[in-house]
């Protein structure tokens, strides 16, 4: 295959992926609604953040598996590992949510940590398709340095914290997620150019 047709077939994929990046609106918009739901719950809710927590990591899961579709070459399967953890820890989440969330308040500096490093990993990523690849760098160091705190707090105060940090990784997953809308939609308009 020549260099003009691996361009030109690039250039189909970023042109029709670029006509979905309202997905990325969408969810990013979702992202701020649960955002906004989780830091109203009081931690007498303890079901109900369960059940949210473990819609967010399915949530998060879907939407690796679609980057995986998205991405060439050997990183396509990170986000697939990525996303099928995620999934799982999801599914068992929302069939045990009283659970998952006194398991999530007791590994919560692990799991800040996973998403901390998927964040940084798709910043690194995406730097040469977006000049705003540093927002999700910021975002995944924040990211590592509430998973260093949260370690060393006792579990009554990681349920407390668990409202808040899953309420700010959801606030922070939506904009980036629109961050990321509007990117896809300028790739995709520059692509058709």
């Amino acid at each position: 295959m020549s260099q003009a047709q691996e361009t030109a077939e690039i250039s189909e994929e970023v042109t029709f992926i670029g006509k979905f990046w309202w997905l990325y609106l969408v969810t990013g918009i979702a992202w701020l609604i649960i955002a906004l739901v989780v830091l109203q719950i009081d931690t007498d809710s303890v079901v109900t953040v369960g059940l949210i927590v473990g819609l967010m990591f399915i949530f998060t899961g879907l939407q690796n598996f679609v980057l995986a579709a998205a991405t060439p070459g050997g990183w396509k399967v990170l986000w697939i590992v990525f996303g099928v953890l995620l999934l799982l820890a999801g599914l068992w989440a929302v069939f045990n949510p009283g659970e998952t969330f006194l398991a999530l308040a007791d590994s919560l500096g692990f799991l800040f940590l996973l998403i901390g490093v998927i964040w940084i990993m798709e910043a690194f990523i995406t730097k040469q398709q977006s000049e705003l690849w540093w927002l999700g760098l910021i975002a995944g160091i924040l990211m590592l340095v509430i998973a260093f705190w949260v370690s060393g707090q006792f579990l009554l105060e990681k349920a407390y914290t668990l409202l808040i940090f899953a309420g700010a990784w959801a606030l922070m997953s939506g904009i980036i997620d629109i961050v990321r809308a509007f990117t896809i939609r300028n790739l995709g308009k520059a692509a058709t150019k």
